[in-house]
């Protein structure tokens, strides 16, 4: 009988669920076994998340007695703490879901880094010591996982090696994300009822490079061209970019369009998304782009960015659009509220895209690498 491989999960980072790394991890595990053969998992992290990330798969969970901040939680990875942990709790293998907010710099041969955003812009911003143990934390580690080929080779251009970089993509959740509404059903998600027709862009509010005050512009150029009853929903937790989307909204002449949501949980998008005209997603530097692929299985066409790895995402289903330039986007708005052939066309597509996307394939191929490296 083959010796059991221990693996720990870091939970660190995840933002307790409410992020998208969060959903990542929560449907990763939610597709894991804690003991499949011959892999043993178990989570760690802060006492507040064991539930989060266990509720649905039955792991074991050691909690960490560590302040709720970034900043202890680094310098627990940086400075021993981790190593002192994973030699108690006897792991093999510890895989990192979080990379971009906590990872050890050093200590990380026996580790599986997961990257599922675009790096280069923070680590340019780093300073040169910092750089320079963040590559080497990111080098030393057994393997790396890119969520996408856009992923990797911007890993590749700060310097990681390619062969130590595999790809395996993201899934979505298909119990949850497929049509559920009628043509002629008004929508009620708790606590919103949203009048249709609407267009949606479910992304966090925080950075320019979501494009949040371009699509308002889009919009108030589609409203002023066709005069139709359209609305906006942009749901999102509010974050660094708040102030400026919200003052754009306030001064918008079609203010009583917009509906900003707040936090918005992740299992009741799948309603939203059903019953939008469509889904716009004009966010640049997308290094997975996932929502618009649970867009696509909820049955409405999507609109999207053509920057960052969103047509490697998308692929035929969606259409593009640059997204500097409000008026080309307004266009598609409008194109795809007017043509009934293309909209069919679209969802179509977008059924087939997304079926591509599940995680019971990505859970798969995470455990062929661990035990091909394990081996």
């Amino acid at each position: 009988m083959e010796d059991m491989i221990k693996v720990g999960i870091d939970t660190f980072g995840c933002d307790h669920g409410r992020s998208g790394l969060g959903s990542c991890l929560f449907y990763l595990t939610s597709n894991l076994k804690p003991n499949d053969d011959d892999i043993q998992f178990e989570l760690f992290g802060l006492e507040q998340d064991r539930f989060i990330f266990t509720e649905n798969n039955g792991f074991s969970f050691q909690a960490v007695p560590l302040a709720d901040n970034l900043k202890a939680q680094a310098s627990w990875h940086h400075r021993g703490g981790l190593k002192l942990f994973s030699i108690k709790n006897s792991y093999d293998l510890i895989i990192y879901p979080a990379v971009s907010k906590v990872f050890p710099f050093a200590f990380t041969k026996n580790g599986i880094a997961i990257v599922n955003s675009v790096l280069s812009n923070s680590y340019e911003k780093m300073n040169f010591i910092y750089k320079k143990l963040f590559k080497n934390g990111l080098s030393n580690s057994k393997i790396i996982i890119a969520g996408t080929n856009f992923i990797k080779n911007d890993l590749i251009k700060i310097g990681i090696p390619e062969e130590k970089i595999r790809v395996i993509y993201n899934g979505i959740d298909h119990k949850i994300f497929f049509p559920k509404l009628s043509a002629d059903e008004e929508i009620y998600v708790s606590p919103f009822s949203v009048k249709r027709p609407y267009f949606i862009y479910g992304s966090r509010l925080s950075n320019q490079y979501k494009k949040h005050i371009e699509l308002i512009k889009a919009f108030e150029i589609f409203k002023k061209k066709t005069g139709l009853p359209h609305r906006l929903v942009l749901a999102g937790e509010d974050g660094d970019y708040s102030k400026e989307i919200n003052n754009a909204v306030f001064n918008s002449e079609f203010a009583s369009d917009i509906f900003l949501t707040g936090f918005f949980p992740h299992e009741s998008f799948a309603t939203l998304y059903t019953g939008a005209e469509a889904c716009i997603f004009p966010a640049v530097n997308e290094g997975i782009g996932l929502p618009i692929i649970e867009a696509m299985a909820s049955g409405i066409p999507v609109l999207c960015s053509d920057s960052g790895a969103l047509k490697e995402i998308g692929g035929h289903a969606p259409l593009y659009f640059n997204s500097d330039k409000p008026k080309e986007i307004a266009s598609l708005m409008e194109k795809v509220t007017s043509d009934t052939d293309l909209r069919a066309k679209m969802i179509d597509l977008g059924y087939i895209q997304a079926g591509k996307f599940n995680w019971n394939k990505t859970a798969e191929e995470l455990i062929k690498i661990i035990r091909e490296i394990s081996a």
